[in-house]
């Protein structure tokens, strides 16, 4: 079967709806173009804090979460869902409406929050996004989403075609070796890890043979992810604050989940059989507790445990299951940690590189004091000055001390998309020149280049 490569303007009719095909057409001015308040940073930072505190101070707030495993049904202590009674009576959207066995992608989100917003904004209200899960809030901002193409092309032949060439389906391996044989481009363009991204790369190649790339060329490339381009007019309000508090936040948080019944939630879904990698099984805090779960379970089946609830379990006896209850909760930390890295790179990404200005919010102090004059005066004030202004359009309102409005250069299509592989620090993949150089300047990097620098010295 021959495949032959097509450019983006001979690319297939996608026969969107009306629905689509608006999330496709050219922005509005930015004179016609509603305000939205966007809260983000990474977990931990108190962004739905935020969002009901600004409705103390702007008629008609309501929330929409843009989180990925809070719009999800079930694990409301592990996935921090906010309680009813914190909510203050400030309604919010996109919380707990999905089945927990379906992927959803930013598409899926796109396509639910932008009639939300609408309709917030057509009764005279205040729309705030809020949420950790950047790539959500770059699907409401951005004109073009891949998924776009992907999940609309009729027929796709992902399988036959991987049939006709020798490959299986389930070889995520190969399969990533496969795209980067065949549009070398687009595979440095995602990770490798990033599965769902490279079957979709592979089904718009089997079904049209055009490259994955082309699409990322011109006008795509310059427009994509930018709020310029964007349906609505956004303030983007980001609450952040050292890593080490952040980190210890974290800990303690966790701590608080097992206190408050976590182990039940995730006892509660908990399949041996189930996969990881869809649905609201991906969210960090199940995978960690597979391996205590499955000797629990087994001990249970052998009449070794009698009790009805997972809470007690850190009454157990057994030396084993407390020793993998202990691992599990240390991993869970550690990789909820490494979740607030990610997120806060991201965000610096946006700002550099997509030329978000993102009015940055540092709730560090805020952290330190147990008063809650403290968060009032340190973060509320200064995001409800920023908001007024934005809503009046007085800039001068929007930049006032305590926050700082990020500007970078446009950055190159080469520089945003370019991926780096560190050797050093066992080929981990890097994606984009910021990532590339905040990665070098990191701790890890620098002490792991030196141990190698030594090893090398003591070989000769």
């Amino acid at each position: 079967m021959a495949h032959l490569a097509a450019s983006a303007s001979q690319l297939p009719n996608l026969n969107l709806d009306p629905a689509e095909e608006a999330s496709h057409s050219p922005p509005p001015p930015e004179s016609t173009r509603r305000k939205v308040v966007v809260v983000m940073g990474a977990t931990g930072a108190g962004k739905s804090r935020l969002a009901v505190d600004l409705a103390g101070h702007f008629a008609g707030v309501e929330v929409v979460s843009a989180d990925s495993m809070q719009v999800y049904r079930g694990l409301d202590i592990l996935t921090n869902k906010v309680p009813l009674h914190q909510q203050n009576g400030v309604p919010h959207h996109l919380l707990s409406i999905i089945d927990p066995s379906v992927e959803f992608t930013c598409r899926d989100f796109r396509d639910h929050a932008v009639p939300i917003i609408e309709g917030i904004l057509d009764r005279g209200g205040l729309p705030v996004i809020v949420g950790g899960t950047n790539f959500y809030i770059q699907a409401l901002v951005s004109p073009f989403l891949f998924d776009d193409m992907a999940e609309d092309m009729q027929d796709c032949t992902l399988s036959d075609h991987l049939i006709e060439i020798g490959l299986d389906n389930d070889d995520e391996a190969n399969l990533y070796e496969h795209l980067k044989k065949i549009d070398p481009v687009a595979a440095q363009r995602i990770h490798p890890n990033n599965h769902r991204k490279i079957r979709h790369f592979l089904e718009l190649y089997g079904s049209t043979g055009a490259l994955p790339s082309d699409l990322f060329q011109g006008q795509a490339t310059e427009k994509w992810g930018r709020p310029s381009n964007s349906r609505f007019d956004c303030c983007f309000l980001w609450v952040d604050a050292d890593l080490h508090v952040l980190d210890r936040y974290v800990n303690e948080r966790v701590d608080c989940m097992i206190d408050d019944g976590l182990l039940d939630e995730v006892c509660n879904i908990y399949d041996r059989d189930a996969t990881y990698t869809q649905g609201l099984r991906q969210a960090i805090g199940v995978r960690e507790f597979d391996e205590f779960f499955t000797l629990y379970f087994t001990q249970k089946e052998a009449g070794e445990i009698k009790m009805d609830s997972c809470t007690s379990m850190a009454d157990l006896h057994d030396d084993k299951l407390k020793s993998l209850l202990d691992e599990a909760v240390s991993q869970l930390k550690a990789n909820t940690r490494r979740l607030v890295r990610r997120q806060r790179r991201r965000l610096h990404r946006l700002n550099k590189d997509f030329e978000w200005n993102l009015h940055h919010i540092d709730a560090t102090e805020a952290f330190y004091s147990s008063s809650v004059d403290s968060w009032n005066m340190k973060v509320v004030k200064h995001c409800v000055d920023i908001v007024r202004g934005f809503l009046s359009k007085d800039t001068t309102l929007a930049s006032r001390d305590g926050s700082n409005v990020i500007r970078s250069p446009r950055m190159s299509s080469k520089e945003l998309w370019t991926q780096y592989v560190c050797e050093a620090c066992d080929n981990r993949v890097l994606r984009g020149a910021l990532e590339w150089e905040q990665h070098k300047q990191g701790r890890c990097h620098r002490k792991r280049v030196q141990w190698l620098k030594q090893k090398t010295r003591g070989v000769h």
